[in-house]
């Protein structure tokens, strides 16, 4: 593994979020935009597949699925197909995607007019949460301003505006939701390598994803790989979030540690000190403070067992009950459940009364057990990943700080409530 850049601030998509009205047409013209668009609508499409895989583009959604390897899994039969943006961003933790499209608009525009030109698709559809209608307004806008440039050319682009279900952020549940159906994950024909939108191919990218392409064919593929590493080159947003003096979005390269990347973000708030933390969203399996030299990349992530996801960092201090904000993310998996299935339906619910029992003392050690239990059961017979990713948290914070769930136990309730904190402390168990 390649080490990371020493350079830990990487502007690309942040370049211009501190100008003046930088979500405006004569502010991104001012940076060089649309001048990507030109280039690549001057080469073959398959002249811009290559570039994006020679960058080793993967992407921002949360699986790091290389990008050129869906570009290129679209028939080549002159069959119409439709270019999806997913910017249903829903988990807790992840808060990248609507701060990018309220400053950098047309970034997204212009990446997904050359993505559409790549596989030769005349439909765009960017798929956004319809309760950030700051977003939605913006992103509209910059469609009508990039239409009144002469910018689309033939490409019709459609901002829609979804219903909110976190589930939508799945891309077969997002399909069936544009096609006006219940959006439930399906599963796709045998042999079938593409994804299907109104009975014809269809590629869905992560709205950070189709940011990406316009700096590349721009800067080219070495430039991109010089920042990174092996596994992930190239730069993103980190959403840093809860107790850091200064959270927000960081665009640092790949291979960054947590250590380099909260040293960024002020450290931990003064006079408390790190006691857990999630590097992707309330679906990944939560690290300590042993964990910080991780090289923050999909490979250097997994090899620490947790997942990178779409890079929400997710941080605590020593204030927080784990079983406290477990229960909070399980709460959140047990509301969301799309109810396809019954692991997740039922399962999901399960952990919430658990760990409710837990909290308020109503529990004995065999609650342990019996959380483990339905989370295997949820992991290995969910429809789709969203099941599974409702556990990760819960079964590796059992791994880090069982001593805290026993604590719940042994004191009939939560050890940092004031009644309890005291003889928890000096029993010891607070780490």
């Amino acid at each position: 593994m390649r080490a990371p850049s020493k350079l830990l601030i990487t502007p690309v998509l942040t370049r211009s979020w501190t100008g003046r009205r930088p979500w405006t047409l004569p502010s991104y013209l001012g940076h060089d935009g649309y001048t990507a668009l030109a280039a690549a609508r001057s080469m073959p499409p398959g002249e811009v597949i290559a570039l994006v895989r020679a960058a080793g583009l993967r992407g921002r959604g949360g699986a790091g699925f290389p990008t050129a390897a869906k570009w290129g899994a679209l028939p080549r039969d002159g069959v119409s197909r439709y270019l999806v943006v997913n910017a249903n961003e829903a988990e807790p933790g992840a808060c990248k995607d609507v701060p990018l499209l309220l400053a950098n608009p047309h970034e997204v525009v212009e990446g997904a007019l050359i993505a559409a030109h790549a596989i030769g698709a005349r439909h765009v559809v960017v798929y956004l949460r319809g309760e950030v209608l700051p977003a939605l307004r913006r992103l509209q806008h910059a469609v009508a301003e990039a239409a009144r440039g002469g910018y689309l050319g033939t490409v019709s682009l459609v901002v829609h505006a979804g219903a909110g279900a976190y589930v939508c952020g799945e891309e077969t549940a997002l399909l069936q939701s544009l096609e006006g159906r219940r959006p439930q994950p399906s599963l796709r024909s045998p042999g079938e390598r593409a994804a299907v939108l109104y009975g014809r191919p269809a590629v869905i990218n992560n709205v950070e994803t189709i940011a990406r392409v316009p700096s590349i064919v721009r800067n080219g593929p070495a430039w991109f790989r010089s920042m990174g590493t092996e596994d992930s080159p190239g730069c993103t947003l980190f959403s840093l979030s809860g107790h850091l003096a200064r959270p927000g979005q960081y665009e640092a390269p790949f291979g960054v540690t947590a250590r380099e990347l909260f040293s960024l973000a002020g450290g931990i708030r003064r006079g408390h000190r790190l006691k857990f933390w999630s590097p992707g969203g309330a679906s990944a399996p939560v690290l300590t403070a042993g964990h910080l030299d991780v090289p923050l990349d999909h490979a250097g992530v997994a090899a620490a067992g947790s997942a990178l996801g779409a890079a929400a960092v997710q941080v605590f201090d020593e204030t927080t009950c784990v079983v406290r904000a477990v229960l909070r993310w399980a709460e959140f998996y047990a509301a969301e459940s799309c109810g396809k299935c019954t692991p997740c339906r039922q399962g999901t619910g399960w952990l919430v009364r658990v760990l409710r029992d837990l909290e308020r003392g109503a529990a004995d050690a065999s609650a342990l057990g019996t959380l483990l239990t339905v989370s295997e059961t949820i992991t290995s017979a969910s429809f789709c990943a969203f099941g599974a990713g409702s556990t990760g948290a819960l079964t590796s914070s059992l791994t880090h700080f069982r001593d805290e769930y026993l604590a719940h136990v042994r004191l009939r309730g939560c050890p940092f409530d004031p009644a309890h904190s005291t003889r928890f402390a000096a029993a010891g168990a607070m780490r």
